[in-house]
């Protein structure tokens, strides 16, 4: 079984963690499961980049991101060559290394 290691994120597990995944699962729904409370203001739907993390180790393991993904990523604070949208992501056979970004943009919450 794979296993994700999320990195300390000074609000959402200051200590970082370690969880096991099942393959298939997203990064999101791994996180949500094991109270790691990621954002996803579009509830998972791929409408908006709050779920945006990077995948340190193991990116090339996931699925493939689809064209959709892609243009939402533009939009995400802190875009890097292995971003990716939690709520997409699934997991393949390999253990991830994921860091959650520091900042978030959320169109509703901000007022946009």
């Amino acid at each position: 079984m794979p296993q994700i290691i999320f990195l300390p994120h000074a609000e959402l597990c200051p200590e970082g963690a370690a969880v096991e995944a099942k393959t298939g699962e997203t990064v999101l729904d791994v996180a949500l499961r094991s109270g790691i409370s990621i954002e996803h203001a579009c509830e998972k739907s791929c409408a908006c980049t709050t779920c945006h993390v990077i995948v340190r180790e193991g990116f090339r393991s996931l699925n493939p991101s689809d064209e959709l993904e892609d243009d939402m990523l533009d939009k995400a604070w802190g875009l890097e060559p292995d971003s990716r949208l939690g709520c997409q992501a699934r997991i393949a056979d390999e253990d991830l290394v994921v860091e959650i970004p520091k900042y978030t943009v959320n169109m509703v919450s901000e007022g946009h």
